[in-house]
């Protein structure tokens, strides 16, 4: 039976980890949308990947800044790295991920009160699926749009738990005070003015996806979420739960499965910074800094026995900028830009209307050759 096509061209898929719990008592064989050996069987993966350590602490102190900050460029330029001494309170990392692991511990009704309406992606369901043939992730998630406040569906927001909207506003805000110290030393890094950031991210535009990773007992069989980019500036990647499944592709073409520090905070630098910033996870990087910082491609695994939670925070530029090389970088590296111009909005229907394939179809359309 085909599925309802939504306005924004998504099609509805099952929900998996209601498929999960049923399927993964049989004894039978992964429905033939989510079979991926074609991708999985091919890689080759490299355990125990060690990302960069930057310390926000070191970064503030004015007797050791200096010294940080050249660790920050470095780390973002090759696009991941692990935030210690970050300073959001350990109560309001533990408070929203108790309360984000209760959601998807609801029946599936009573998640379903919060799934995405057919022309819209905040709620609770899937994205980037086109066609009725094409692989599906094995994962269910939920979307949320965190800032500016007023941009806030409270509709999507779920009453139950009853803490669940207290604890994502807390964590949403301490995101939000962490990225914005984190462009600033970037900018620096990048011999930029902040004030030219500051006015690019005014309003401080963030999102959330919370996705949930069912066990399969298969699970070289399938993947997470498929291989991409993320199409922001800046992400932060918190794991909610101790089973990790996030891997990062190298310039070796190997995936390394990342193992997450305890108490960090995973950043990625995203599309727009690629080369200036880093994460959205993220989202534009490579466009405003002209290729120095760099969006790394990755996906997430499953676990065969475990289910895997994870919640990642989007931090974006104001929808009116236009994406661009910033003209001083421009000049400082020589050749010219390596990027076209392109308006924010634009970049942005472009990526949620192409399937997740890596960085083919999305940040390569915009690269000048």
């Amino acid at each position: 039976m085909a599925h309802a096509k939504t306005a924004g061209g998504h099609l509805q898929v099952p929900n998996v980890q209601a498929l999960s719990q049923t399927w993964n008592q049989s004894g039978e064989l992964v429905p033939a949308r989510y079979v991926r050996t074609e991708e999985t069987s091919a890689d080759v993966v490299v355990a125990g990947c060690a990302l960069p350590v930057v310390d926000l602490g070191r970064l503030l102190d004015p007797r050791s800044s200096q010294e940080e900050l050249a660790n920050l460029g470095s780390a973002c330029q090759q696009g991941f790295f692990q935030l210690v001494n970050h300073g959001v309170p350990d109560d309001v990392i533990l408070d929203v991920k108790r309360d984000i692991a209760e959601f998807f511990r609801l029946p599936l009704e009573a998640k379903k009160v919060y799934a995405q309406l057919p022309d819209g992606l905040e709620g609770y369901g899937h994205v980037f699926v086109f066609s009725e043939a094409q692989k599906l992730d094995w994962s269910d998630m939920m979307y949320l749009m965190l800032r500016p406040v007023e941009s806030r569906d409270m509709r999507f927001w779920p009453v139950h738990p009853p803490s669940f909207r207290t604890s994502v506003d807390r964590y949403s805000a301490e995101a939000a005070k962490v990225v914005s110290c984190l462009l600033r030393f970037m900018a620096a890094d990048m011999g930029v003015e902040p004030e030219r950031l500051q006015e690019m991210f005014a309003g401080q535009p963030q999102t959330m996806k919370m996705t949930y990773y069912p066990p399969c007992r298969q699970a070289d069989k399938v993947i997470g979420l498929s291989p991409h980019t993320d199409a922001c500036a800046v992400t932060l990647l918190l794991h909610v739960n101790d089973v990790q499944g996030l891997q990062i592709r190298r310039d070796d073409g190997k995936w390394h499965a990342v193992e997450p520090l305890h108490g960090a905070l995973i950043v990625s630098v995203g599309d727009i910074i690629e080369e200036i910033f880093f994460i959205y996870s993220i989202c534009l990087e490579k466009i405003l800094s002209n290729g120095k910082y760099r969006s790394v491609e990755h996906r997430a695994v499953v676990h065969p026995d475990k289910e895997r939670i994870s919640a990642a925070m989007f931090h974006q530029p104001r929808g009116s900028i236009t994406v661009e090389p910033l003209p001083e970088l421009v000049k400082k590296g020589g050749g010219g830009a390596r990027y076209k111009s392109v308006g924010y909005a634009e970049f942005m229907k472009r990526f949620f209307s192409a399937k997740l394939d890596g960085r083919k179809g999305h940040l390569d359309h915009f690269r000048i050759y």
